[in-house]
């Protein structure tokens, strides 16, 4: 075999392995092994979604959460991070809960969304999106008062403070 032929499957092999590594890549990406490099923090999450905070409320535009998925924030209170989060739930209300509950709250771990159920990230339990906000106790997302005015679901700043004993530390 000549060299034309020799350098021509090279390239060949060159440019199948070059598919296989981009499907390769593309795979992990579906599979969501990347995401912790591009995850957004709370404040680009919250300037994203419209979030528009004043001296004594969070403001969240409700277009931000007709997505059905939670969009969680922070709030700074005496140099403490609070953690929150806001949804829609399956019934069409607007819902809000601290981060954090009654039972694993010192371990500081907070919950993810799985499809309509937030999860606690500590023990696991589960609870359907239209509970949050009215059950308290347990390993429930602790309740955070809201009310809806106009175009935006309302959270005072007040509110989330006094849950300031939910967060011992930094979050990791």
């Amino acid at each position: 075999m000549g060299k034309a032929g020799m350098s021509e499957r090279r390239i060949q092999w060159i440019i199948a392995m070059g598919i296989l590594l981009v499907a390769g890549f593309a795979s992990l990406a579906q599979a969501g092994l990347f995401d912790r490099f591009f995850e957004k923090t709370h404040a680009e999450t919250a300037k994203a979604a419209g979030v528009v905070e004043t001296a004594d409320q969070v403001k969240i535009p409700l277009k931000s959460l007709d997505s059905r998925k939670a969009l969680f924030l922070v709030n700074t209170v005496q140099g403490r991070q609070l953690y929150y989060f806001a949804l829609k739930s399956a019934d069409g209300s607007y819902r809000s809960a601290l981060d954090a509950c009654d039972v694993c709250f010192r371990t500081n771990q907070g919950y993810r969304q799985e499809g309509d159920l937030m999860v606690c990230n500590k023990c696991g339990q589960t609870f359907p999106s239209v509970k949050i906000g009215e059950i308290k106790g347990g390993c429930n997302p602790h309740p955070l008062q809201r009310k809806v005015e106009g175009q935006y679901l309302v959270i005072k700043k007040s509110d989330i403070a006094a849950g300031k004993d939910y967060f011992p530390g930094k979050r990791s």
